[in-house]
């Protein structure tokens, strides 16, 4: 007999004690939500903190029956959790702003990329930019915006995740998308 190793499936197997079952779920959803977070902090080792504290939540609900097998999909509900828990820490990183003490080196350069040192800088400084510039959206914006771009949801699935309608979501990437073609518009000159 054949495993059925849908993601519904799987919550299934995870609600009726098989934990290899969760193990399937977390590897097949834990580098899309790790990469949403840290698109939403910009912070990596918070982001890897919080992936974990999402699949915590995520395994306590699935198997203690927190999670009903009508609701959304199971990665739109993993999404809305991993959403909660950005949001909850930029909230209580506002409140309590810290530096860095390090600023990590990224081991990818001109040697992995084919590019010259010059061209290397040109694309780094360009990406500071947009990630800068992404930033600076407020939160409903921001997250619509790396849901659309980056992990490549429809506005349906977008809508779920964050608990709107479709409508409001088309408004707030189109008002995304407005303010970075304004702000970025130097880049394209």
């Amino acid at each position: 007999m054949p495993i059925d190793d849908t993601d519904k499936a799987l919550a299934d197997r995870i609600a009726a004690g098989d934990a290899d079952a969760f193990d399937v779920l977390m590897a097949r959803h834990k580098r899309p939500v790790l990469n949403f977070i840290y698109r939403l902090t910009g912070d990596a080792s918070e982001a890897e903190d919080l992936a974990l504290e999402v699949f915590v939540k995520a395994y306590r609900a699935l198997s203690g029956g927190g999670y009903q097998r009508g609701q959304a999909a199971v990665s739109t509900w993993l999404f809305q959790i991993a959403r909660n828990a950005a949001v909850d820490f930029l909230r209580h990183r506002a409140r309590r702003p810290t530096v860095p003490l390090v600023e990590l080196e990224d081991e990818s350069g001109p040697a992995a990329t084919g590019r010259t040192a010059a061209q290397e800088v040109s694309v780094q400084e360009t990406g500071t930019q947009i990630a800068a510039a992404v930033a600076e959206l407020p939160d409903d914006q921001r997250t619509a915006l790396i849901l659309s771009a980056y992990e490549d949801r429809s506005q349906r699935e977008i809508a779920a995740i964050m608990q709107t309608t479709e409508k409001s979501v088309e408004g707030r990437l189109a008002r995304a998308r407005q303010f970075l073609r304004q702000r970025l518009a130097a880049l394209r000159a």
